[in-house]
């Protein structure tokens, strides 16, 4: 992924930040030799430092590749906006002479992977996932023990990603002149897209600590 500096986290405080609200990504695992990765939807966990967890159903094919190399990549994607070519034109300048582009955060998390089929250990990622999706509860409690759990833990495996390394972009305007950048937040509350509002905070955010 390429990142330039005016993309680049502002610390880590922001990554992470960020990421702690966003609970579905994409877990890519390359295996060993394989012509493609293979790439799995899902909801995850993250700590908030160097661990997430998460699980999947036994028939995955992700297993094999994890079997075959323990290293996989979680990446997220979000708040992303088109912005359209005449608002990319400096001010002053044709706006048939803009360049469009896209405004989006992501994080990238390279990981080294530990599979869990201990039923306790399971059974406590399921209960962190629950804890945090269904805070009201409402939900049977993930026990090994109960009838409930014991037919239905067999069928899912576990998964402790640790944090090896991260690769974060926020791709909010920061190559733009301040008063450009002030021009593209108003387009982005005229517009009122689906993810504007948040991109808007994102560049408004940025600008303000001067990036």
């Amino acid at each position: 992924m390429l990142v330039h500096p005016w993309d680049a986290p502002l610390d880590d405080e922001e990554w992470r930040s960020w990421l702690l609200r966003h609970d579905f990504g994409q877990l890519i695992a390359p295996g060993d030799g394989r012509d493609l990765p293979i790439v799995v939807p899902t909801h995850f966990l993250y700590d908030g430092a160097t661990s997430v967890r998460l699980h999947l159903a036994k028939p995955n094919p992700v297993w094999a590749a994890l079997s075959e190399r323990p290293r996989a990549l979680l990446t997220v994607v979000d708040d992303y906006t088109y912005v359209p070519s005449a608002w990319q034109a400096a001010p002053g300048t044709p706006i048939e002479l803009g360049v469009p582009t896209s405004y989006y955060a992501t994080v990238q998390l390279s990981c080294d992977v530990e599979v869990v089929d201990d039923p306790e250990s399971k059974a406590a990622i399921l209960r962190g996932q629950l804890a945090h999706h269904e805070p009201a509860g409402g939900y049977l409690p993930p026990d090994p023990g109960h009838e409930h759990y014991r037919r239905r833990l067999p069928g899912i495996r576990g998964l402790l990603l640790t944090v090896t390394s991260v690769r974060a972009k926020f791709k909010y305007g920061g190559n733009k002149e301040p008063a450009h950048r002030e021009l593209l937040a108003e387009h982005l509350v005229d517009r009122h897209g689906p993810a504007d509002e948040a991109a808007r905070e994102h560049l408004l955010r940025r600008l303000r600590a001067g990036r």
